[in-house]
């Protein structure tokens, strides 16, 4: 048994209507998720700025006790922190000893930081002191802290 198809219902491609419709609802989805983006920006970068210095604080924290001696973040302004692999544990960079920069503005830009202290961590994985690290922008304000336990948390606000 053979089945013929009549020759209009065998076509290839898409008719103009077919395409301006696909065209007109990808178009309508890309502008309501571009609007829902740009609402939700400004959340988006403190929470990666405060991931980004918890993940600093705890590697920094690892790194004392892998290494066995103190390092020290420094909070220079609202922007930006150094991180101090301090081998001969003087507290101040000295030759040889290696330092990071880090540069919230590079990508995110909008958001300022604010530290009570600057945090020490020892080889025992402790802290010197409590150090409170307060994040903001227009989308509100985060918070860190470093207890003396070497423990990075951030609040939930």
């Amino acid at each position: 048994m053979q089945i013929f198809l009549p020759m209009h219902i065998c076509r290839e491609g898409y008719t103009l209507t077919e395409l301006l419709i696909t065209l007109s609802i990808m178009g309508i989805i890309a502008v309501l998720s571009g609007t829902w983006l740009l609402e939700h920006m400004p959340t988006l970068r403190i929470r990666g700025a405060v991931r980004q210095i918890r993940s600093d604080c705890l590697a920094a924290r690892m790194a004392a006790v892998n290494q066995g001696n103190e390092f020290r973040i420094f909070f220079r302004d609202p922007y930006r922190y150094d991180i101090l692999d301090d081998d001969n544990n003087n507290g101040k960079p000295d030759a040889g000893e290696q330092i990071e920069s880090r540069d919230l503005r590079i990508e995110y830009g909008d958001v300022t930081l604010n530290a009570t202290n600057d945090p020490i961590f020892h080889p025992r994985g402790t802290a010197s002191s409590l150090a409170t690290i307060t994040l903001t922008n227009s989308a509100g304000t985060k918070t860190l802290t470093v207890g003396i336990t070497g423990r990075v948390k951030v609040r939930l606000s």
